[in-house]
């Protein structure tokens, strides 16, 4: 029996890229499905719905308030345009337009980054004016201090917490809330994919915006944390540049469940069953000349290690690879972030082990080619 996907016309595929976007986030849970099925069938009374699940998702990150977005991206453009217009209606109305106001939105070199779209045009889209400060690769402290106090008022640091951004040179996001804070700044700070709920509440930044269908298991929709008036801000811009951004009953369900499910789970017996899924990947390139493989660490520095692939000696293009995995039956999706450097990589994250074995019996037969 075709499965809802092959009903519509759509492929399934097997993702061994990571919980990315392109691919759908990530595999629900069936009670987060569930919770979802049972919302879209009846009734509530949205704002009271996202007033309540504000207060769970504040207790859970340990902040002051949180708003429901449709995704991080949607957050990085709310929370500029609270910092910006505030809560005031008429400002609310402006936005995009903020001529005239407070909207320097500084941001480092190395998280000047596109992550599927420019992280500037988000700021642009909450009327923040998105200011470089430094290079892609270096960020000396004074610069950012200067660009802070130079006598031109700033809305918000814009921080970007993501594998896409570079950190090596920029100024740690310890440092920046203390140098923007100094200056009377509040940081703003982009952890979408990011698996700790209250690390960055805790260290002080001011809101920080989540993916909510990536690390904690839910549907496309994501959350702010923060200062409880910055928050009352946040949720003021759904009378604005948020109404085509509107998150639903069945969106909102969906995230409390997942968010209970994520807090509840025995982490030691995912990463084993992410290490044997690694295992299985790894034992299919035993022995296979062509191949150097290694398990790889999270460029981002999250708790998650991945098979990465090479060739040996210039054995065979990465690039063919790929190809050949997506091209067959099961599509194959690999994580192909490091391609020009002559590496892909297999995530265990949203691969089974039965899932494994497919790539392993792909992979086989890939190299029995070469």
């Amino acid at each position: 029996m075709a499965n809802v996907y092959e009903q519509f016309g759509a492929t399934p595929v097997i993702n061994a890229a990571g919980k990315l976007t392109a691919l759908g986030g990530t595999a629900q849970h069936p009670d987060v499905a569930q919770a979802q099925a049972e919302a879209a069938g009846s009734h509530v009374d949205l704002a009271s719905l996202r007033a309540r699940a504000g207060e769970l998702i504040a207790e859970r990150t340990g902040a002051e308030a949180a708003s429901v977005t449709t995704g991080a991206a949607a957050g990085v453009v709310i929370a500029t345009a609270a910092v910006v217009a505030g809560a005031d209606p008429d400002r609310v109305a402006r936005l995009p337009d903020s001529e005239g106001w407070t909207n320097r939105v500084l941001v480092q070199g190395g998280h000047w980054i596109n992550f599927g779209a420019p992280v500037e045009q988000m700021i642009r889209l909450g009327g923040g004016r998105p200011e470089l400060v430094g290079s892609v690769n270096n960020v000396p402290e004074e610069l950012l201090a200067r660009a802070l106090a130079d006598g031109t008022p700033v809305a918000a640091l814009m921080y970007v917490q993501s594998h896409h951004s570079v950190q090596e040179r920029m100024v740690g996001l310890e440092r920046c809330i203390e140098l923007a804070h100094a200056a009377g700044v509040p940081v703003l700070v982009d952890a979408a994919a990011e698996e700790d709920l209250r690390r960055y509440v805790a260290m002080g930044c001011d809101l920080v915006a989540y993916s909510g269908g990536k690390a904690f298991g839910g549907p496309t929709v994501g959350f702010i944390a923060g200062r409880r008036d910055l928050i009352e801000a946040c949720e003021a811009q759904t009378r604005g540049i948020a109404r085509p951004m509107k998150v639903g009953k069945e969106q909102i369900l969906g995230l409390l469940v997942a968010l209970e499910r994520y807090e509840s789970q025995d982490e030691a017996a995912e990463l084993e069953r992410r290490r044997r899924v690694n295992a299985i990947v790894c034992a299919a390139l035993e022995g296979v000349d062509a191949v150097e493989a290694s398990i790889r660490g999270d460029e981002a520095g999250r708790p998650i290690e991945r098979v990465a692939i090479r060739a040996a000696d210039g054995a065979f293009e990465v690039r063919e690879l790929v190809a050949f995995l997506e091209g067959g039956s099961p599509s194959i999706r690999t994580r192909n972030h490091h391609l020009d450097d002559g590496v892909v990589l297999v995530d265990p994250r949203e691969v089974s082990e039965a899932q494994a074995g497919v790539i392993a019996e792909r992979l086989g037969a890939f190299f029995r080619s070469v």
